[in-house]
C-alpha cells in the first residue's frame, strides 16, 4: 500500500497547526491563572479588584476617547440630577 507524498505533507503540517494551537491554548490558561493569583493577591491587599480591572482597561484606551466618555457621563449625570 502506497501513501500519497503529498498526503503527508499536508497530514504532517496540519497536525503542526494543531499543535501549536493546543499549545498556546495551554500558554493562554497558564497566563490566565496568573492573573488570577495576581488580582488575588491585591484583594488580599486591600484593593478594590473591580476598580484595579477599570483601570487595567482604560490604560488601554486613547485619553481623548476616555475624556469623551467621561463628558457624557457627566453631561447624562447632570441632567438626571446626579451630581
Amino acid at each position: 500500500m502506497s501513501t500519497d507524498s503529498s498526503y503527508d505533507v499536508t497530514a504532517d503540517e496540519l497536525r503542526q497547526f494543531v499543535e501549536r494551537y493546543e499549545h498556546l491554548e495551554a500558554e493562554k490558561k497558564d497566563i490566565t491563572d496568573q492573573q488570577k493569583e495576581v488580582m488575588a493577591e491585591a484583594k488580599g491587599r486591600g484593593y478594590d479588584v473591580k476598580v484595579l480591572r477599570k483601570i487595567i482597561a482604560l490604560r488601554k484606551r486613547k485619553p481623548d476617547d476616555i475624556a469623551e466618555e467621561e463628558a457624557i457621563l457627566d453631561l447624562y449625570k447632570a441632567a438626571l440630577g446626579m451630581e
